[in-house]
């Protein structure tokens, strides 16, 4: 393998595990307050619909953007209440909040614009387009980073840098915060945050919030940068994926770059297959390398990663002692 071909696979890698990443992040902060969220799906989806139409309709991909994140936090929104207010399921609400999306998106985009639950495709500024780094050619010549600076890393949208960006300042917000310091001890243990007189209620819905907010992002990437408008389903269970590499990456943000990379990587890959077939000698079939980011999701999920320890209170309503 050429050192192109290589720098063009490790562009696609980023491409298309930015809206993992953001999803990822997503809901790391929720999980980290204690609250499961299943849902990453919904949420991106209903973004990606709201996103890639509000963008058609105004030309505008910035404002496609603010319908999006708007979008994402509704479905948060009805999360929290249904999970905190009313201390529901919390794997029953998400559940239910990716069926929703999942009619909602395509009857929306059916009766706005008669495509078959697509929205027109979208051009000039209706999307977010490359950037050109700064002294990306002239760095150029440099062995390996300068093809690296130049060809994956000069040239991604604006969301791209943004999601990582999103890395260091989880990590900045989560470890080096007082509001990070109790989001994460609510999602340890709730009844001592209570006891220090912070309401763990008003954590719980920023975290979900926080989650609505990099939901929206991943959404609005997927439909405005990654592809030129909404399609029916077109998360392809990239909200599971999400979720599994959470717990790859043991609920932290470093870990959650990597990991979300390492499953682009794969699909990357799956749009490559002169590439395997030039390095294994072998002709692999397309349906298997499409395949394999979600079998790696089985991997993980079946535990053969090491053992991954979520937040102790996750999943658990928290009563109020009296």
């Amino acid at each position: 393998m050429d050192i192109e071909t290589l720098m063009q696979i490790l562009a696609s890698t980023l491409r298309l595990g930015t809206p993992l990443l953001f999803a990822c992040l997503a809901g790391l902060f929720s999980e980290r307050a204690g609250i499961f969220d299943i849902g990453l799906e919904g949420k991106m989806l209903m973004a990606a619909m709201a996103s890639g139409a509000v963008a058609f309709l105004t030309g505008s991909a910035w404002v496609g953007l603010g319908a999006g994140v708007v979008a994402s936090l509704a479905l948060a929104a009805v999360h929290g209440v249904a999970a905190i207010t009313f201390r529901g399921n919390q794997l029953i609400s998400g559940v239910a909040l990716n069926f929703i999306a999942s009619g909602a998106t395509v009857l929306i985009a059916q009766s706005l614009f008669q495509q078959g639950g697509r929205t027109p495709a979208l051009a000039g500024e209706a999307r977010f387009g490359p950037i050109a780094l700064p002294f990306a050619e002239a760095l150029r010549p440099v062995p390996v980073l300068g093809p690296f600076y130049a060809d994956v890393l000069s040239g991604q949208s604006v969301l791209v840098y943004i999601a990582l960006a999103s890395v260091p300042l989880s990590w900045w917000v989560l470890y080096r915060t007082r509001f990070g310091l109790r989001l994460r001890a609510v999602g340890e243990n709730p009844e001592s945050v209570d006891t220090a007189g912070v309401s763990v209620t008003r954590l719980r819905f920023a975290a979900v919030a926080i989650t609505g907010l990099l939901c929206g992002l991943a959404g609005t990437y997927m439909a405005t940068a990654l592809q030129a408008g909404f399609g029916r389903e077109m998360t392809a269970g990239r909200g599971y994926i999400a979720l599994a590499a959470l717990i790859f990456a043991k609920w932290r943000p470093w870990y959650a770059l990597w990991a979300t990379m390492l499953f682009g990587f794969l699909q990357a890959l799956a749009l490559r297959p002169d590439v395997i077939e030039g390095v294994a000698h072998v002709a692999v079939p397309v349906p298997l390398l499409d395949a394999l980011p979600y079998i790696l999701t089985v991997i993980v999920l079946a535990g053969f990663v090491g053992k991954a320890i979520p937040p102790r209170a996750g999943g658990e309503p928290y009563v109020k002692e009296r």
